[in-house]
This record gives C-alpha cells, structure tokens and sequence, in this order.
C-alpha cells in the first residue's frame, strides 16, 4: 500500500503512519520530494484497508498495490490453468461446448437431446432442475427430479453434467446426483454465503456474472470460492443490464480480454442469454470465439417453440450443427481447436 502525504504534513503525522504500518507488522518506506512525502507499506497489505490511513491527519490518499483478489490472479499464477470435468478439460487448448436445454421437462427429453449433443461433439450437458425466475408465477423447474433425469442422460453418453444450484439447502442433494459442475446464477454471483460453501467441496464451480455487476467485483466473488480451498472455477460472461432493450442484455465482448489479463481460470461465454433471441446466438458466439472466450454456455432445445423456459433464446441441435460448422475455422484462426 501506498500513503501519500499532503503537502502540509508535518512530521508528527508521518510519525503516525509509520506507526501504524509497523503495529500491523509491516515495514515502511518512505520517499521525501519536494512538496509530497509517500509512504509505501512493504509486506503483506492484505491487512490493511485504504480507510486506516486516509482519515488521519496530514493524510491525502492511500492506494492498493495488490488486488483484493490474490488467489485467483495471474499475480499469483501467471500460467492458465486448466479445469478438468471427468477428462474434459476447460481453458486447455480445446474450445468446449456446454448445451442442453433451459430448463429438464421430462427423462425421454434428455435421454434424446443428450444423444443428440454427444453426436454434435458437446462435451458437456447441461439442464436446469430448478428455476430463478423474475415472476413468482413462472415455472420454477421440475425440481429433484429433474436432476435424475439429467444424470441418467448424462451417464449414459459419458457426459459431465451442469445445472445451477440456487441455495445452500440444495447442496446436498446436488452432492447426492453427483453433479459435475456447479452453476452459480447471476442473482447468486454475490451470495457469499453460498459461495463459501461450494468453496468447501471439491467440485468445479461456474460462475456467473451477476447484471449489473463489474469485473472487480465477479473476480472477488471467485476469490471467496477460492478462498475455502476449491480452486476450480470457470467464469461465464453472460451480458449485462443495458438501457437498450434490442437484446435482453449486451454482451461485454471487452470483459473476455479484461478478465484473461486478471485471472489464470478459463473464461467462457454464455451468447443464448446475452441476446435473448435465437438469431444472435451465432454471431455473438463468433465474437466470443474471436475475442478469446474459452467456451460457450448454449440452451439448446429439440423444439424451441413448446419449451417450457426461455423458448425464444434457444436452437435447435440442427441449428447447433450450423453454427459449429462456423465456429471451427474460427477457432483454428485463433490457434485453437473446437
């Protein structure tokens, strides 16, 4: 942490600093010019906050060196690490694909779409057994059920399963269904006591960006998962609240650079609900592909138009063919392979 000192300060209050930064066992360095003396803090400053400092006397800023978030940094690891689900790997050099429907309807529905994605070369299934929905009289999901329907689909094309976890009282029944990866919703991105406890197992976390929320502050809610020792935790960009209301949220193409430059873990993009309509899923996730993204998060239905959620933003698995037949040139372009 850096102090900087007002010009007026004299050095009683200079005094008070450096006492401060030593009771927190820390050592001080000082560097007197001219007008400004600057006190840095040498040592472990995640002990410190901005707000010690800045109210004493002769004090006018204190700064961060480090960032709030260490252990999922590239400060800490400057290498990309790799997050491996039952041998399919996320942030290697393989762009991965997660499909399935918004929300599990029925045990035949899955066995057949799940057939059907194997066949397309998804690696991962997913499906929704419960719902967050903004009217209380929406469909909420299945429930219980829907997580077997998804493991019995799941199982039998060898595919790892996803599904979003909406509260801490479900965890164990997500343990029970042996669920491969854990969705952590945007209304959740900030409930840290439901971030803590999936910090606590040992099963990959995908987390995602919460409407409104910035990049500091998604990259701190990975650093509580991080923080009770589960380290494998993918971000999916997802979009943000617009003023426009063209697509249901802007997707922040920006944020898939911004956040591989902060972080080790691997990025992936969610197009389906960034656009809100099936027909900005292919050009959305062209951009995700291009701007570095290291998968996409799609809902993929066998027939959108009687699905019971989110109808709109889904394809079709023909449509899915199409567009990884786009998609695969443009991975190669960026020296990947899909």
């Amino acid at each position: 942490m850096i102090i900087v000192m007002h010009g007026r300060a004299n050095p009683a209050h200079i005094d008070a600093v450096v006492a401060k930064i030593r009771a927190a066992g820390l050592a001080e360095h000082l560097s007197r010019g001219t007008e400004r003396t600057i006190i840095g803090a040498v040592g472990d400053e995640r002990v410190l906050s901005a707000d010690m400092f800045e109210t004493m006397p002769g004090v006018e800023r204190a700064i961060r060196v480090l960032k709030d978030y260490r252990i999922v940094s590239r400060e800490v690891k400057p290498d990309n690490s790799v997050v491996s689900v039952r041998g399919v790997q996320l942030g290697g050099s393989a762009i991965q694909l997660i499909a399935g429907p918004s929300a599990i309807e029925s045990a035949a529905q899955m066995q057949a779409l799940a057939a059907r994605l194997r066949h397309s070369g998804v690696g991962l299934l997913r499906g929704g057994a419960y719902k967050p929905r903004t009217s209380p009289y929406a469909f909420q999901g299945v429930g219980e059920a829907g997580l077997g329907y998804l493991q019995q689909a799941a199982r039998s094309q060898a595919m790892p399963m996803v599904s979003e976890l909406l509260d801490v009282r479900q965890l164990d029944t997500f343990l029970e269904y042996d669920v491969d990866v854990i969705q952590i919703g945007p209304r959740n991105m900030q409930n840290a006591e439901l971030l803590k406890e999936v910090g606590r197992i040992n099963k990959p976390v995908l987390l995602h960006r919460g409407v409104a929320s910035t990049l500091s502050e998604w990259l701190m809610a990975a650093e509580y998962i991080a923080v009770g020792g589960n380290h494998n935790i993918v971000f999916c960009e997802r979009g943000i609240r617009s003023f426009d209301t063209a697509s249901r949220h802007a997707l922040d193409i920006s944020a898939i650079p911004l956040l591989k430059r902060e972080t080790h873990l691997p990025v992936l993009v969610d197009p389906s609900h960034a656009g809100g309509r099936a027909s900005l899923v292919a050009p959305l996730a062209c951009a995700a592909i291009a701007a570095g993204a290291d998968g996409l998060l799609l809902e993929v239905h066998d027939n959108p138009q009687q699905a019971w959620c989110d109808a709109e933003q889904a394809i079709t698995p023909d449509a899915l063919d199409e567009l990884l037949a786009t998609l695969r040139p443009l991975a190669t372009v960026v020296g990947r392979t899909l």
